[in-house]
């Protein structure tokens, strides 16, 4: 009778959580060597050809300065190193991509339709630290119009005030939460961003 095949054991890399054969088609293959060259030897000889005494040294500090070793699989690292690891994880997407932090600005556009009617769009208020349907209520009852939060085409939260009250929302915005620097407000106008101030 035929044995039962058994199950693959794969060695996955903790820098790039890729296969270790398939670190070298990551986005952070640098990062990766030092772990390679100690826990994966026989993938990659051409890495142990490159790295002498040296090097050797460097790579046994980075192992212990990033808490990557074999140990702290097992949960035996520094719980210093370990929430260094985990604030490393949270900005990283998977497949090693890493998020971009978004800018903190207020976008200011008006938007025409039917000919006559307008519609000043704000984005970009919660990135201030701003409650956008607390906001949405004092800009509808200081210029006396319908103010309301909407999802904008890009799936984000924004503001919809009636009436062509662009320009004049710069000056509530910085009255009113101090927090928004003037440099930080932008207007839309012909597809251009312009600085407000």
């Amino acid at each position: 009778m035929a044995e039962k095949p058994q199950p693959v054991r794969v060695l996955y890399c903790p820098v790039c959580s890729l296969p270790a054969e398939y670190c070298e088609f990551g986005s952070d293959f640098e990062k990766c060597k030092p772990w390679l060259i100690q826990n994966a030897p026989d993938l990659f000889p051409d890495l142990l050809k490159e790295a002498d005494s040296k090097e050797a040294d460097k790579v046994a500090q980075q192992l212990q300065s990033t808490a990557l070793s074999s140990s702290s699989a097992d949960g035996s690292a520094a719980s210093g190193g370990a929430s260094a690891s985990k604030q490393e994880e949270a900005k990283r997407l998977p497949g090693g991509k890493i998020k971009k932090k978004e800018k903190q600005e207020v976008i200011i556009e008006k938007i025409v339709r039917n000919k006559r009617k307008c519609i000043s769009t704000v984005k970009g208020l919660e990135l201030f630290g701003i409650k956008l349907s607390d906001a949405s209520k004092k800009l509808g009852k200081k210029f006396a119009t319908g103010a309301s939060v909407v999802k904008g085409p890009t799936e984000k939260d924004q503001i919809d005030v009636q009436g062509d009250i662009a320009y004049d929302i710069v000056e509530f915005i910085t009255e009113t939460w101090p927090d928004v620097p003037e440099t930080a407000i932008f207007f839309i106008e012909d597809g251009r961003k312009v600085a407000a101030a």
